[in-house]
């Protein structure tokens, strides 16, 4: 079964997500398929659904992606294989909707959790310090909640800019993407104050104009099976590294 977040007050119902035929997102195959819209709250009530799956499980190596559609969409088969995953992403989600939902995997014991969030925040207007503030009380919560867990913050990806098709493009545009550098730049900064780790993601993803490449991207703001490829290995990179 396909299914989608739809929230009428963010306006964002971003495209046509790969399927998650059962509530584990580890074992889930993605497929193109119709849209089935659920409110938000439907929505929570399944990722609550499958965190509690998962806690009861209580695999070992367990990473988190919590986010927004960009999170949510990462193709199952593309993840690295060499980590149990649970996605808690819901599309056109923003900093202050992820902060009140973090409690829905608070029984689970990830050993890393992967946050990338608000570029829905900007597209809608909202403040930049506003979304930093949410980012430190998200980061604050996750180091209270899972002490053990090493906390990734990654940065905001740019988008295509003028090339850009997405149907909320005129909002897209409102934002250069020279404020997301500015407002990544910021996270950095949050990132090691709060001792968690950041990952810049930003520079794989940009062209040397700075917008989206657009071999990694469907529409100028969310990625292609390709651009996933390159988060995947942003990701492997990133825990080669710190072996």
């Amino acid at each position: 079964m396909l299914v989608q977040h739809d929230n009428s007050d963010d306006g964002l119902p971003l495209g046509a997500p790969p399927s998650r035929p059962n509530l584990m997102s580890v074992v889930a195959t993605p497929e193109l398929g119709p849209r089935h819209q659920l409110a938000y709250q439907e929505w929570l009530g399944i990722l609550q659904q499958e965190a509690q799956s998962i806690a009861e499980r209580a695999p070992d190596n367990l990473s988190i992606l919590a986010g927004d559609s960009i999170s949510l969409w990462f193709p199952p088969e593309i993840l690295p294989p060499e980590q149990q995953w649970l996605n808690q992403g819901i599309s056109g989600e923003t900093s202050s909707g992820l902060l009140a939902r973090l409690y829905l995997f608070d029984d689970t014991r990830p050993d890393q959790i992967f946050v990338m969030i608000g570029i829905n925040d900007l597209i809608q207007g909202i403040d930049a310090d506003i979304v930093l503030k949410q980012h430190q009380a998200i980061i604050q919560d996750l180091k209270q909640q899972h002490p053990r867990a090493e906390i990734i913050v990654q940065s905001i990806l740019p988008h295509a800019g003028d090339q850009a098709t997405w149907e909320g493009r005129d909002r897209l545009l409102r934002i250069p993407n020279t404020v997301i550098r500015e407002v990544n730049d910021q996270l950095q900064a949050i990132a090691e104050q709060e001792k968690v780790e950041y990952l810049d993601l930003y520079p794989l993803f940009a062209d040397p104009s700075g917008h989206l490449m657009p071999q990694l991207t469907t529409d100028g703001l969310h990625l292609s099976e390709q651009g996933y490829w390159v988060w995947r290995s942003a990701l492997q990179s990133y825990n080669l590294s710190r072996r």
